[in-house]
């Protein structure tokens, strides 16, 4: 077993920006993982808000003794293993881990998402993100849609209403939306849900700060619009913590520290009775396709890292009706 890597520079179309932070591209590491003949490859998208790095990526792969990865793969002892390396550090181990599945399926000679028990007829749609920006570059933004049937916004400062305005006065697309923690009145943040549920929103990404479950709770019950935990949900042990807290929450293979631990929070949350949206980083067509792989056991998709970037170092995967098409190739299907 040969684990290699490069950085790599995602630079992203826009500036993006949340309700806490704004970068103009995203630092990924790419490995690649190669065994009797094969190469699976895999993704590290390291935002920066996140905590990891190029140097942090570097010195915790130093680290990875191949041995540990033998084929065939028990992934849960390989997770447990890349624990055990240090905590944290989830994309990086995500980038290992989402390797070890692309070889895992061109070595069976089988799709990622076939091995993963997903049905590709049951792809979610997935949407298209707008960060916060001026009126002017909203609307740009929206006419570069690349035929996503749903608008994600983000939200979280005083511009809200004026944001989600702007978008009504040029598309009617019904809407997800992010506030990144960004809310602070539980009142106002009530009032907020009523007014977006009449906007056409489907639903609402961490309202409030994911150190304060209580009023998380406290608008989740209250909400015409499904409230989804995502900064708070991070790895398995974080969707038992949900329960009671929000309707749903969304897992990111950057934080879930891949596609194994990932596919056992959906089961976990079906089993809890929790909703699901499967969402991303800025990312490549490599780690679109890892988690496209998991999507169809969702319920919202929030994939479209390839879209809001423009040097993408693979082909852009096959999109048609507002979702991606998961096709019979070995493995994630990457094309290069």
């Amino acid at each position: 077993m040969k684990l290699t890597f490069q950085p790599f520079e995602l630079l992203l179309k826009h500036t993006f920006t949340i309700a806490k932070f704004s970068r103009t591209s995203t630092p990924v590491m790419l490995l690649q993982v190669e065994h009797e003949g094969h190469t699976g490859h895999g993704e590290a998208s390291m935002v920066p808000y996140m905590g990891e790095s190029f140097e942090s990526a570097t010195g915790f792969l130093s680290k990875v003794d191949t041995v540990q990865l033998k084929y065939p793969f028990d992934f849960e002892s390989i997770i447990a293993y890349l624990d055990d390396i240090a905590p944290g550090n989830p994309a990086i181990k995500a980038g290992i881990d989402i390797a070890l599945h692309d070889l895992d399926g061109k070595l069976q000679q089988k799709p990622c998402w076939q091995l993963l028990g997903s049905d590709p007829a049951k792809m979610p749609l997935t949407s298209f993100t707008i960060g916060i920006d001026t009126p002017e570059v909203i609307i740009q933004k929206v006419k570069e849609n690349p035929d996503c049937k749903i608008i994600k916004v983000k939200l979280g400062r005083d511009s809200d209403k004026e944001l989600i305005s702007t978008i009504r006065s040029v598309t009617d697309l019904p809407l997800f939306v992010d506030a990144n923690q960004g809310w602070t009145d539980l009142q106002q943040s009530l009032d907020m849900t009523y007014w977006l549920h009449e906007q056409g929103v489907l639903l609402i990404e961490q309202p409030m700060l994911k150190t304060d479950p209580d009023s998380n709770a406290w608008l989740t019950e209250r909400s015409p619009v499904p409230i989804i935990g995502d900064e708070s949900v991070q790895r398995l042990g974080d969707v038992v913590k949900a329960k009671g807290v929000y309707h749903g929450i969304n897992i990111k293979l950057m934080k879930s520290a891949g596609m194994y631990e990932a596919h056992q929070m959906i089961k976990k949350a079906k089993e809890l009775g929790l909703k699901l949206m499967i969402g991303c980083m800025s990312e490549t067509s490599c780690a679109t396709l890892a988690a496209a792989a998991l999507a169809p056991q969702c319920d919202w998709a929030d994939l479209d890292g390839p879209f809001l970037t423009r040097n993408n170092p693979y082909q852009m995967p096959d999109f048609v009706a507002g979702k991606w098409v998961l096709n019979g190739d070995s493995g994630l299907g990457i094309k290069h």
